[in-house]
């Protein structure tokens, strides 16, 4: 079977050097706890690694879509979507993507005098399940946020920003009840359309279909689509379609991401519908509307 560490279409990823590491272990501020490597790996066929000896550092695994596996300790488990892993340093593991169903992964490899303290008490995956408080999304932001600094980190203001931030992504994940906590809303009940437009916006890096939608509020899909096009005057479908070109012309705007990449991020199997998607929604391409918008 055919195995790939790194190279897959889409991937992003950022490193630096030992040496420039070594030197920003000796400020306070990076050295309880700095990110060494940071990635995201896009429905990665063939994704494979084994450490026999373990890491020095410990490895943050967070798989948005797919499933995946890792043995640690003499045991193996499924990683599935919505799932992460902690990998702690020292403990030789393995892992890789399912071959039928290949996972889509955010990573980063972290190191510092604190980094024990997000270390998981279990080796289990912990599943991180969508609801009204949920804020997927802005974990994944914050996510971006960390790759975008951490990419400045030849320059040792940005490196110490990164470090700053990882606390509250690490957090975001361990501390998963006070996370979502913030953010829960007062005592007034969002209308129905509100609650499923929050829902698509969760998973809006997915492809999500009526009947999930559906299901997950637990209605039939022709009574879900009744009741959400009563409040919305449009279909579910059609409203999470032009919410993804929404975040697509977002990323397109403010990022320097690719429009392949755009496209894979936002759950597009392909860029070529993904433009004709682009395209109909906004009367022009994406390639136009990026050089309107530069």
């Amino acid at each position: 079977m055919t195995k790939m560490k790194e190279g897959f279409k889409g991937e992003r990823l950022v490193s630096l050097p030992e040496e420039i590491l070594n030197n920003y272990k000796k400020i306070p501020l990076i050295s309880n706890l700095y990110i060494r490597k940071i990635g995201f790996f896009p429905h990665v066929k063939y994704h494979h690694i084994q450490k026999d000896r373990g890491c020095d550092y410990a490895m943050l695994i967070y798989c948005t879509k797919g499933k995946g596996w890792y043995k640690i300790l003499g045991k193996e488990y499924i990683v599935n979507q919505n799932q992460y892993i902690i990998i702690p340093p020292g403990i030789p593991y393995s892992f890789g993507a399912d071959e039928m169903d290949p996972w889509t992964i955010y990573w980063l490899h972290f190191q510092g005098k604190l980094q024990d303290q997000f270390f998981p008490s279990s080796p289990h995956p912990v599943t991180i399940v969508a609801n009204e408080h949920s804020r997927l999304q802005e974990r994944l932001s914050l996510f971006e946020e960390l790759y975008s600094s951490f990419s400045m980190g030849y320059i040792k203001e940005y490196m110490i920003y990164s470090s700053m931030c990882l606390y509250q992504f690490l957090a975001s994940f361990v501390y998963i009840e006070q996370y979502r906590h913030i953010a829960t809303p007062s005592q007034k009940t969002d209308s129905f359309s509100a609650q499923v437009i929050h829902y698509m916006n969760e998973y809006i890096h997915q492809k999500l279909t009526l009947k999930q939608l559906a299901g997950y509020f637990k209605y039939s899909t022709s009574h879900f689509s009744m009741l959400f096009q009563k409040e919305t005057g449009v279909s579910p479908m059609e409203y999470f379609i032009h919410l993804k070109i929404q975040k697509a012309c977002e990323c397109i705007e403010l990022t320097p991401l690719k429009l392949n990449e755009i496209s894979v991020k936002l759950g597009f199997e392909e860029p070529a519908y993904f433009s004709r998607i682009f395209t109909k929604i906004m009367g022009m391409s994406p390639t136009e509307y990026r050089k309107r918008n530069r």
